[in-house]
């Protein structure tokens, strides 16, 4: 039983291994389509396939990569916020403070004003 299958030398092999390309049979598979033909086929369906998700991977590391860099930036920004929010905080109690001193200063003011003329024209 001769099947165009072996490696073409010994009896021992006949019937078993891989189908040269030479032998392979034509008219299973739709005419002039071989099965070598439809495994290459699908070979190139996958390669491409392939190529496609190396092509996301790459994209998405370089998209990473941006990711990275606007994290740094909105890092760097947001210790800049807190430096200049720390500063503002500082700057507003001192405001504050001088504003209740001249009001304190104002007030003790116009008590001595009023209390030392009235205790003076009591003695």
């Amino acid at each position: 039983m001769e099947s165009g299958y072996g490696y073409g030398g010994g009896s021992a092999n006949k019937g078993f291994g891989t189908p040269r390309r030479d032998d392979a049979p034509q008219g299973s598979y739709g005419g002039s389509h071989s099965k070598g033909h439809e495994v290459q086929q699908e070979i190139d369906k996958v390669v491409g396939i392939m190529n496609e998700n190396v092509q996301m991977v790459m994209g998405r590391g370089e998209n990473l990569k941006d990711l990275e860099g606007r994290t740094g930036q909105m890092n760097d920004g947001a210790a800049q916020f807190r430096r200049n929010a720390a500063d503002v905080r500082k700057t507003m109690w001192w405001r504050n403070m001088r504003l209740r001193l001249i009001v304190a200063g104002v007030v003790v003011l116009l008590v001595i004003v009023i209390v030392v003329p009235i205790v003076v024209n009591k003695k």
